[in-house]
């Protein structure tokens, strides 16, 4: 176990990373061209703003993947919400035209999400290690 890989915290070692995917509302391919590196530029933004690390990020026109590590006080949904509310914001500000163009539903994202932990350690090795615990 590689303890560099591993956060420091009051009283714990954590490592909680995330791969997270959502899509624009109604799956429109809108992040054409320039929106997805300025979506990307958002990303990084609000990542450093509440401290997740962004391990990999790729934007195509109907959705995105990122894989974050994160703070153990933050909750997935949380991550999601952050993510998905701020960068609606600032996306709208660069490109008021994708404001007008989702205005009656009022929402640049989806409601849905994917998200996964991913660890460094697979299942089977967690089941086996608390197995032997008695041993």
């Amino acid at each position: 176990m590689s303890e560099e890989r591993y956060h420091s915290a009051s009283h714990c070692k954590y490592l909680i990373q995330y791969h997270i995917i959502w899509c624009p509302k109604f799956r429109f391919s809108v992040l054409n061209n320039d929106a997805q590196d300025i979506l990307k530029s958002i990303l990084r933004k609000i990542c450093n703003d509440f401290n997740y690390n962004i391990k990999a990020l790729e934007v195509t026109g109907d959705h995105i993947h990122i894989f974050v590590d994160v703070p153990q006080t933050v909750a997935p949904c949380d991550v999601v919400r952050t993510l998905k509310s701020i960068s609606a914001i600032e996306l709208f500000k660069v490109y008021p035209k994708l404001k007008r163009f989702y205005a009656k539903c009022g929402a640049l994202w989806s409601r849905g999400y994917f998200v996964s932990t991913v660890g460094h350690i697979s299942e089977d090795t967690v089941i086996k290690y608390i197995e032997e615990q008695k041993k």
